[in-house]
């Protein structure tokens, strides 16, 4: 009865498309299907009792504790205004060039990106702080909100990126199953440092994209951009150092601790949390009510993550259950071409899921599943861990259903077309192919790195 198995995950997916709570359906779907097996025969009940192991397991789980504490810092951050004061200053200052503008959406993108870790609130912030600017001053609505929206989904591969530490904790258990499985009993195990050292080249390989595909605008199709810089004879080097440098500093605080081995990703996020609070109360603006607001926003996402982490664990213990893991063994080892075939099959179908789940439930439902079959075949986990991220992030961007259209279509003003985000998002999703393949091709772009660091 394995295709039960597949029959639940579509089900699960039908379910979410009719807009019903994420949690709720992994958990109450995986259930019904597990009593029906049971009123029929076809579904051993003892899969279940692992089920208070597993979520003691959740809650006492050390890494995941960064999940709070990133948020934390990326809320903080956003409540104070760090961004907009960043990106004034640094759009007075690079205001002289015809790009001047769009280079500094993707520049401020990134260090919000690499401090909020949220694609929501990046594309929110930048889309409210930046769109009315850029739109004012000629650049061509498609070519404003893509800078914006592509922009805004580097959260999802630049670390401290809470992608990247879901990720990485999913990842590892599945190292250590795969290894099991092979017969290796003392198995290695991969962090969520080495994803986040892993993703630095890439992320930085993709900053430098957009920022020659802006250049080659200005160059090849003038009529986007505005005709001559703006320069805001007021700004100075000192001001934007004085915006860039609080944040710069907390950044290299949190990945030089991880990077040097000082710190474990959870402690820190700790060291984030801590600092983003003293940079707020430098600017003057942590207060009661902030942190109230902070508080309240940390819980609600806090609960989400760890709501959704529990049903997915129930959903996973059915899918096993009903033989889905040896379903997907069997098929993925017949496969044409080996390991490179399956690689590229399941690409496809994340990046499809895309449309439909949040990175979240991606990593807790999806990765758990394949994951141990890929490596067993011999795929190297941070590489598989960094080819999910981006392709997850490609997914975000693509119309019609990406979440990053949707987060800029909610702020973007009326004169701007859903068409016109469309067609801005393009280049940007080629982009981001292009570097798939690249890390596809060379592995090493991601590989080599943690490498030469552990």
């Amino acid at each position: 009865m394995e295709w039960l198995s597949l029959v639940l995950f579509v089900c699960v997916c039908g379910f979410l498309l009719m807009g019903y709570p994420v949690a709720l359906t992994l958990a109450g779907t995986a259930l019904m299907f597990a009593g029906i097996g049971v009123l029929f025969g076809v579904f051993d009940a003892s899969y279940l009792l692992a089920t208070p192991s597993r979520l003691f397991g959740i809650v006492s789980n050390q890494t995941l504790i960064a999940v709070p504490l990133f948020v934390f810092m990326g809320v903080v951050l956003e409540r104070s205004k760090i961004a907009e004061d960043l990106l004034v200053a640094m759009s007075s200052v690079l205001g002289r060039f015809k790009t001047g503008l769009g280079v500094s959406v993707v520049l401020v993108g990134m260090l919000l990106a690499a401090s909020t870790s949220i694609v929501g609130a990046t594309v929110v912030t930048m889309g409210l702080l930046s769109l009315p600017t850029m739109l004012k001053r000629g650049y061509s609505p498609s070519l404003a909100t893509g800078t914006i929206c592509a922009t805004g989904t580097l959260g999802q591969i630049i670390p401290p990126s809470i992608a990247l530490v879901l990720l990485g904790d999913v990842l590892s258990s599945a190292y250590q199953k795969a290894q099991l499985d092979m017969g290796i009993f003392s198995p290695e195990s991969v962090s969520v440092g080495d994803l986040f050292v892993g993703a630095l080249l890439p992320g930085l390989i993709l900053v430098i994209m957009y920022l020659l595909y802006l250049w080659a605008v200005s160059h090849f199709s003038p009529s986007q951009v505005p005709q001559s810089g703006q320069h805001n004879e007021h700004a100075s080097l000192s001001q934007l150092l004085k915006a860039l440098l609080p944040p710069l500093i907390l950044i290299i605080a949190v990945l030089g601790s991880i990077l040097f081995g000082i710190a474990t990703p959870t402690e820190a996020s700790g060291v984030g949390a801590v600092g983003a609070l003293i940079l707020a109360d430098i600017k003057k603006t942590l207060s009661l009510d902030t942190l109230k607001y902070v508080t309240r926003e940390t819980t609600k996402v806090t609960a989400m993550v760890f709501l959704i982490l529990i049903g997915a664990s129930i959903f996973s213990l059915v899918f096993r259950g009903f033989g889905g893991e040896e379903l997907l063994n069997d098929f993925f080892s017949q496969l044409p071409g080996g390991a490179f075939t399956a690689v590229l099959l399941v690409m496809v179908i994340i990046f499809l899921l895309g449309f439909i789940l949040d990175f979240i439930e991606i990593t807790f439902v999806v990765v758990p599943i394949v994951a141990p079959i890929l490596m067993i075949m011999g795929v190297d986990p941070i590489w598989l861990g960094i080819m999910i991220a981006v392709n997850l992030q490609t997914s975000f961007l693509t119309p019609p259903f990406g979440f990053a259209l949707f987060y800029l279509r909610g702020v973007a003003p009326a004169s701007v077309k859903t068409e016109q985000i469309y067609k801005g998002v393009m280049p940007f999703i080629c982009l981001q192919l292009v570097l798939l393949c690249m890390m596809a091709i060379w592995p090493q772009i991601i590989t080599w790195l943690p490498s030469v660091i552990y």
